[in-house]
């Protein structure tokens, strides 16, 4: 099968392509752009002076291994359940709830105490 190109001069061939990578190579960098400001970037975001010393006092009440990030805003719905924003960071005091439902652990969100869905957290 003869190609489209197969009579063009090797040079403007290689141009040809260049330009084509060119293109994608921006349109791809265009959609990396959008992309990264729909989509939020990881949690780690700097924290604030006043989290910080209750990331600490968490630390050193519970232990660097217990704390856990809020991955997006939790919005208590029972009794007992915590609302938190997204970045929080809380320490785990069991994984399970009352009812021995290991989907909702019970945190220290650094003063309020409740429980949060464990699928909304993850390590620190």
């Amino acid at each position: 099968p003869q190609m489209p190109h197969g009579r063009m001069p090797l040079p403007s061939f290689w141009k040809m392509v260049e330009d084509a990578l060119q293109q994608s190579g921006a349109q791809l960098h265009a959609f990396q752009q959008t992309f990264e400001t729909v989509t939020p970037s990881p949690v780690a975001q700097p924290l604030n002076p006043a989290e910080e010393r209750k990331v600490l006092s968490l630390v050193s009440k519970h232990g660097p291994d217990k704390l856990y990030q809020v991955t997006s805003n939790i919005s208590g719905s029972r009794d007992l359940d915590l609302t938190l924003q997204r970045g929080q960071i809380v320490a785990l005091l069991q994984s399970v709830d009352t009812k021995g439902n290991t989907n909702r652990w019970l945190v220290d969100a650094g003063g309020p105490r409740g429980f949060v869905p464990a699928g909304k957290l993850q390590p620190y």
